[in-house]
């Protein structure tokens, strides 16, 4: 096998298993920020990227792709139940973003857990090169970086984790807490989306395995007797901003932007909301509060629409099919008590979208409805930002959201305050032109100064150090 002196292990390849025109199966590169930031990267390091290719029961040998060397990672239907939907997102989602769905513990789940991590760090192992580094990604692989340490000490590891860490009293639920904090310490530097989370794991740490942290440092025993230091430190993600950028400029899609007001009857005001049909995002909130405020007259649905784009999202979970059903039901109620015959109060759409439409929504759209319950960082609040290179458009922000660290300048709001929430969004309805550029300039700023590069550049060189002090410590030993 070639080995690399970068391999990223995620849960998904970067590409997509599909069957072209003449019926033979190809793959295409998948969309996504974290494949477009690792891309160049990945190219320089001539590096691998280890992960399942997406559907159960195939087997695939490792293959080269646009680049990068490609090291799939084969599940059984039964492991994607048992591992992915069970642990990853029955498990461990619901139970990191504060326990607003109920997690279920389940021993054969944490089994199969355990064996898929380390069918991908023995994958990683054998990947990567003599002193290599290793980036792990994400909550389906937190017991990887220790199963990797053990196997391979010569390795500089990382770990990123994309979505929110809870705080103590919630993270204590979890029967098989020791182990997962052992496993992340198993990396060098373990990246959190915000200052918070890192803050969490770090209480955990010392609460559970009674090791000293500073600052964003802890101290973790080697084997050998002696000590090396993991950082535990925020890098917030973000996006592409630049591809947001180019295709907002495009006449076709300001020309589609127009359509779409069109289509919804040229209403004064679009409000849009853009998620994962989830739990955590708080669309449940957003149409009450919007249905609240057309019967009490605050506003009109002759002026006023709602779009809700909600994606498909984990269909053979039950919390989620119960979901849907709840938010269909809700439309169908403020639609029937609403609607008139030229004009629609909420547009459903339950659907995913390419991204060129997504950025016509957003230029079309007067206001951005981001009401995540919890969120890791949230990119759609982003993503609004970049497109809106004419410094127009309201961004309705949780506080809840990583991303409401950076964009201070969003009217931000607690999506659990109804009152509230019906106020910011008249606030937003009605914000002079003035304010909604002052607004988003400063946004924007921040959007262009950190993009999707810049977030790997700096996770990376933070990486490369703690590496170096790490092997300095093993060295001396």
């Amino acid at each position: 096998m070639t080995q690399a002196e970068l391999v990223v292990v995620a849960n998904r390849l970067p590409v997509d298993r599909v069957v072209d025109g003449s019926g033979e199966h190809t793959w295409r590169r998948s969309p996504g920020g974290l494949v477009t930031a690792l891309e160049p990267v990945m190219r320089r390091a001539d590096g691998a990227w280890v992960g399942w290719p997406g559907q159960a029961d195939i087997e695939v040998e490792p293959f080269e792709f646009e680049g990068t060397h490609l090291v799939p990672v084969a599940l059984s239907a039964e492991e994607i139940e048992l591992y992915y939907e069970g642990m990853s997102n029955d498990t461990f989602w619901p139970l990191y973003h504060d326990v607003i769905a109920a997690p279920r513990y389940r021993r054969v789940w944490w089994e199969a857990y355990v064996r898929v991590n380390r069918r991908f760090a023995e994958a990683a192992a054998a990947a990567a090169a003599p002193g290599a580094t290793v980036w792990v990604q994400d909550y389906q692989l937190q017991l990887v970086p220790r199963m990797l340490r053990e196997a391979r000490p010569d390795l500089t590891i990382g770990y990123f984790h994309h979505i929110p860490f809870p705080a103590y009293g919630l993270y204590s639920q979890l029967p098989w807490r020791r182990q997962v904090l052992e496993g992340l310490l198993g990396a060098d530097v373990i990246g959190f989306q915000r200052a918070a989370d890192a803050g969490n794991f770090a209480r955990a740490v010392r609460r559970q395995l009674r090791y000293t942290t500073k600052a964003s440092g802890i101290a973790v025993p080697n084997p050998d007797g002696t000590t090396r230091n993991a950082l535990a430190k925020a890098f917030p993600i973000s996006i592409d901003t630049a591809s947001y950028v180019e295709l907002a400029r495009r006449p076709e899609i300001r020309a589609r932007a127009a359509e779409i007001r069109e289509e919804l009857g040229n209403p004064r005001k679009i409000l849009l909301g853009v998620d994962r049909l989830d739990y955590t995002k708080g669309i449940r909130h957003r149409l009450k509060a919007f249905g609240e405020l057309l019967s009490d007259g605050r506003l009109s649905v002759e002026d006023v629409t709602l779009v809700q784009v909600a994606s498909p999202s984990r269909e053979r979970v039950e919390a989620y099919v119960q979901l849907r059903d709840e938010i269909e039901l809700m439309v169908g109620r403020v639609n029937g008590d609403f609607d008139t015959t030229g004009h629609t109060a909420i547009r459903y759409l339950h659907q995913a979208y390419p991204r060129e439409e997504m950025v016509a929504l957003f230029l079309a759209a007067d206001v951005m409805l981001v009401t995540a319950l919890r969120d890791g960082m949230n990119l759609v609040a982003k993503e609004y930002v970049a497109a809106r290179g004419d410094n127009r458009g309201v961004l309705l922000l949780s506080e809840f959201a990583g991303a409401s660290d950076e964009l201070s300048s969003a009217v931000r709001i607690n999506p659990h305050d109804i009152d509230g929430l019906k106020d910011a969004i008249v606030r937003a309805v009605t914000m002079p032109a003035a304010e909604q550029g002052r607004r988003m300039r400063a946004m924007r700023r921040k959007v262009i100064e950190n993009d999707v590069a810049q977030w790997s550049k700096s996770f990376l060189a933070a990486l490369a150090a703690a590496g170096t002090a790490n092997r300095a410590i093993r060295i001396d030993a």
